[in-house]
């Protein structure tokens, strides 16, 4: 069997950022990781800076002190981008609004639901929950009236709004004027 020639890539993986992310999500200094890695505090700066790139058994080891599996520093992120008028629409109930996710449909960890609400619009008459541990409404535009079991809150733009998921409520547009909000579901709620 023929062997493929492989050409080397001159394009250099750029690791420093992610270095340097698990060294301060661990609330470790620099100081403290060149130590345990037995390197120097500046040859480590410049590979966090991607100005050097550490041998392969000195990047086992910085993967061990930060308990860092190797792989995720080469690892491509997964992402999604959510175009405005491309979200797919959704309905969560109530009248005179338009809703869009603009997370994807997989995502669990938490959603994001855009609403565009009419003059007057309104969620369900009766109280309801939301299968999630926290919601978070933001008014980007307009007023909403959140309603809950003791309390109401007017909101207007730039106003958040944070509370239990699972606390019964629902929700006005008070206004002659459309109201554009965002709901934030942690985790994303069941479906």
């Amino acid at each position: 069997m023929k062997a493929l020639p492989v050409e080397p890539s001159n394009v250099s993986v750029a690791i420093g950022s992610r270095i340097r992310a698990a060294r301060e999500s661990q609330r470790m200094t620099i100081e403290q990781v060149a130590e345990a890695a037995g390197l120097s505090k500046g040859f480590l700066s410049r590979v966090e800076r991607d100005e050097s790139s550490p041998s392969v058994a000195s990047l086992v080891t910085l993967c061990q002190v930060l308990s860092l599996p190797i792989g995720d520093l080469f690892a491509t992120p997964e992402t999604h981008l959510t175009r405005g008028p491309e979200a797919p629409r959704i309905s969560l109930g109530g009248k005179g609004i338009v809703e869009r996710l603009l997370t994807a449909r997989s995502e669990r960890r938490l959603q994001i639901i855009q609403a565009e609400i009419e003059p007057r619009g309104a969620g369900e008459s009766e109280l309801y929950a939301v299968d999630c541990d926290v919601d978070v409404l933001h008014v980007v535009r307009g007023s909403l009236q959140l309603i809950m079991t003791n309390d109401r809150y007017d909101l207007s733009a730039g106003d958040t709004l944070t509370f239990p998921g699972r606390e019964p409520h629902t929700w006005v547009n008070p206004s002659d004027e459309p109201a554009t909000v965002l709901w934030v579901l942690v985790p994303a709620a069941s479906r």
